[in-house]
């Protein structure tokens, strides 16, 4: 499962596509022609280099110092061979009943941000549900938060951009000889089920009830009135 992370700028590495799109691209394009024997030390740093080939040496200098210009992906990964899952950056799974996750340190603390933001607006009239679903100014006074805090990109957590991965940030998860049912997921479905039915009602459920996302669950964008979703998602379910 790949995420590619949404541009919080407007230069791209690859004119004709987003970054998040190439960079997920790039990732898939490793994924396909990886060997099936590779260690999750080993995928980190082909998968490093696969997208730092992408970048002109020209630039390097300033991808180094402004990550929010990188092509930026979350990955999670089952290795067959290895029974390992693997996460890099922002997803998580099901492996029977238990639920794991990867979330970046700041995501919960700067949604929170956003919340209070559209909350306040809306509490002096500047703003209404719709308005803000068709322009979401709460998100606005976040991005600088958010490009702040990319400084962080494998320094306090771990993301794929053409960087070294910190072997730290990357969450491994060992399974038994035991049969298992195996759920991967993007972040685009916050309440991750046992099967894609549960979780799209889930999701449905919370666009009627709270499409900004600013009440029990946060997030740091709302649903777009045109989107089914507020994020990307990618949902597989499988039996080892």
């Amino acid at each position: 499962m790949i995420d590619g992370s949404t541009s919080k700028t407007l230069r791209r590495v690859c004119w004709w596509m987003s970054n998040g799109r190439c960079a997920a691209k790039t990732v898939a394009r490793f994924v396909r022609h990886m060997p099936a024997n590779i260690t999750s030390a080993e995928f980190c740093r082909g998968v490093t280099a696969a997208v730092a080939r992408k970048y002109s040496k020209r630039h390097l200098d300033l991808y180094a110092a402004h990550p929010e210009e990188r092509l930026t992906a979350s990955c999670i990964v089952y290795s067959r061979l290895r029974r390992e899952i693997w996460m890099v950056g922002d997803c998580h799974c099901l492996v029977g009943d238990n639920y794991f996750d990867n979330p970046k340190p700041s995501e919960q603390r700067l949604a929170e941000k956003r919340a209070e933001e559209a909350h306040r607006l809306i509490a002096e009239g500047k703003e209404t549900t719709e308005s803000l679903l068709a322009h979401d100014t709460a998100r606005d006074a976040i991005i600088p938060l958010l490009i702040e805090e990319m400084q962080n990109q494998n320094k306090t957590y771990a993301v794929i951009d053409g960087f070294p991965i910190p072997r730290q940030k990357v969450r491994v998860i060992p399974l038994d000889f035991s049969p298992w049912t195996i759920v991967l997921a993007s972040d685009g479905y916050p309440f991750l089920r046992p099967t894609l039915q549960e979780s799209e009602q889930a999701l449905a459920a919370q666009r009627e009830e709270d499409p900004l996302n600013i009440g029990k669950f946060k997030a740091t964008k709302a649903f777009h009135p045109q989107n089914t979703s507020f994020d990307d998602r990618s949902y597989i379910r499988f039996r080892v």
